[in-house]
């Protein structure tokens, strides 16, 4: 009976020191497991959409030039046409004399004689922006290249690879280079093909690059200043978009009017005469020079031989300004286009190539004996370049009055259902958190109060699909300060880079057009992260965004523009401004149908 008791007592005084540990251990360990976890959640955040316009934006800074005629289906026509200064070297003279040694000739020296200049022909040429990448190095570029990454890809289909051809000086894109009816795994003679050829991948071409067109060169005679005489030349002078000065009436000369279609090969040279001295060579087959596709344009040259060529001796050609007072520059525009066609052209390459005549004393090599000298004709060639102001002239359709409405309401704080982004004209505001005020806003104070650690911010728009614009897309969209035109954080803390265009890097900040699974424009996203973490988390300002097309992220310039209606000067992202694409995108407050497709800030986030 005693040892059952002590047994009994001994059991019962365990249970109760594991009772106690068990309450002492549970709760505490409990409490910090809880505290201490780190759960992942998602929530949406308002994001409120307006729109509003720019009537004009400055055009003399621009890195290219526009030229062409687009019928946008949602925001209309759009024309481009240049106005250009034309820069000269300083104390320009043509032959072997100058002007002021010609104007002694007396028949008393055989070397000074009048040189009777005369222009022969005149070529404006203007390239396209073209590349010829080639990842692998197999000849290829990567826009013809089965594989641009595999120099053994087969791009010709026919016996042998990409990199076997290129090495054999053959043509990877064709089975017969010499086009003499023999495949070339079987002709033992491809000399006819000349390796050097090259095929270039044209970019920034918009719309049917068949469609024949008009193209004008005239004289401008306006003036270009360089410098504001409203700021008593103090400031530089600002040129902006919508003033034509063709329909204004500052047209002299035509240089040229004719019906013209792109031409997108190489442009070859070859030698004028065979050399004697080579009679297994002719060298009239043999290429000379080459240059890369390009507009390449005649001009009249009787107006290069009054214009340039008999001003030699006066101080019109003692200085690039002194002569753009004489010569004030070219208006080139297009019209009566068969079909859309828009182009994006290198102007800063740009070149007017001039070949004139002049007649030269030949002494025979006998200074001294005059009676062997003869009178002889030369050719010489020279270029000048587009240079000085330039600008382009961009003439718009007004807006539809469902856009002007939307306009109208975004003035009095209405958000928008939809929003209309287009280069040049049209951009978005975004306001994050409030419709009202983006630096009152109680969801944002509430917000702060709460132990956030955002992951990831993505602004996230959709692309309308009630009014598709086909391959007149933007492919990129660009996010920016719209109180001063800057760059977001996001896009200087973004170094990514890409080999796929110039229009590729930065793809964690985004923008990019994002495709669904038929192929069909679905969305743009963007990554706001430490944007979205500096508001919340160190109280940084909450700024209106800006929205518009980007033609190249990699340019962050802003340059000035005027609001429509209000004669407001603003700061404009540059990129903005170079090419006609655009969007429409479902905006903040669609109808039911497009609710669950609204634009939104998706936060990812971690809390305790």
């Amino acid at each position: 009976m005693k040892n059952h008791f002590l047994y009994f007592f001994v059991s019962f005084l365990i249970a109760i020191i594991i009772i106690s540990c068990n309450k002492d251990y549970h709760p505490v360990g409990m409490d910090i497991f809880v505290d201490q976890t780190l759960r992942t959640k998602t929530k949406n955040i308002p994001a409120f959409t307006f729109q509003e316009s720019i009537n004009q934006v400055q055009t003399n800074v621009q890195p290219l030039a526009q030229l062409g005629m687009i019928n946008h289906p949602v925001f209309g026509k759009s024309e481009a046409s240049i106005v250009t200064q034309i820069a000269i070297r300083p104390d320009l003279f043509f032959g072997n004399l100058k002007q002021n040694f010609e104007n002694q000739s007396d028949g008393s020296n055989p070397d000074i004689i009048d040189e009777e200049e005369k222009v022969k022909e005149v070529f404006l040429e203007i390239p396209f922006f073209s590349n010829t990448n080639d990842s692998d190095n197999d000849g290829v570029i990567d826009s013809l290249d089965e594989d641009p990454n595999d120099p053994a890809s087969n791009s010709d289909g026919d016996e042998l690879t990409d990199i076997v051809e290129f090495q054999s000086g053959l043509n990877p894109l064709s089975s017969d280079s010499d086009g003499d009816g023999i495949l070339d795994h079987n002709d033992n003679d491809n000399s006819a093909y000349d390796s050097e050829n090259s095929v270039y991948d044209i970019d920034s071409i918009y719309g049917n690059r068949n469609s024949e067109f008009t193209l004008q060169v005239h004289e401008l005679t306006y003036y270009l200043n360089d410098y504001d005489p409203l700021t008593n030349f103090q400031s530089s002078q600002i040129y902006y978009s919508n003033r034509d000065y063709y329909s204004e009436g500052f047209v002299g000369a035509t240089l040229f009017d004719g019906r013209i279609k792109l031409n997108f090969d190489e442009i070859r040279f070859y030698y004028n005469e065979d050399d004697p001295d080579t009679p297994d060579i002719d060298e009239t087959t043999q290429v000379e020079n080459r240059l890369t596709p390009r507009l390449r344009i005649p001009l009249d040259p009787n107006f290069f031989q009054e214009k340039l060529i008999d001003l030699e001796g006066t101080e019109s050609l003692l200085s690039e300004i002194s002569y753009q007072k004489d010569m004030r520059g070219l208006i080139i525009r297009g019209e009566n286009f068969s079909d859309d066609l828009y182009m994006l052209l290198d102007i800063q390459n740009a070149e007017i190539k001039i070949s004139y005549e002049f007649k030269d004393n030949n002494t025979q090599g006998t200074l001294e004996d005059l009676t062997d000298d003869t009178i002889e004709i030369l050719e010489r060639n020279f270029s000048i370049s587009l240079g000085g102001a330039f600008l382009n002239v961009l003439n718009n359709e007004i807006f539809e009055s469902s856009i002007n409405k939307r306009i109208a309401d975004s003035k009095n704080n209405i958000p928008t259902d939809k929003l209309f982004v287009q280069s040049s004209r049209l951009h978005g505001k975004i306001r994050l958190f409030s419709n009202v005020d983006p630096n009152v806003n109680e969801q944002l104070n509430s917000i702060r109060d709460e132990n956030l650690l955002v992951n990831q911010a993505n602004l996230i728009f959709h692309v309308d699909p009630e009014t598709p614009i086909e391959q007149y897309n933007a492919q990129r969209l660009y996010l920016f300060n719209l109180n001063n035109g800057a760059p977001m954080i996001d896009y200087f803390s973004d170094g990514s880079t890409s080999n796929f265009g110039t229009n590729a890097n930065k793809a964690v900040f985004g923008g990019k057009l994002e495709l669904d699974e038929n192929g069909n424009p679905s969305k743009y996203k963007f990554n706001i992260t430490n944007h979205i973490s500096n508001i919340i988390r160190n109280d940084s300002l909450n700024y209106d965004l800006g929205m518009t097309v980007t033609a190249n992220i990699d340019t962050p310039s802003v340059i000035s523009a005027i609001n429509q209606d209000e004669d407001q000067e603003i700061r404009y992202p540059l990129a903005s401004t170079l090419n006609p694409l655009g969007t429409v995108l479902i905006g903040s407050h669609p109808d039911s149908l497009q609710f669950d497709k609204r634009v939104r800030l998706e936060l990812i986030y971690s809390s305790y």
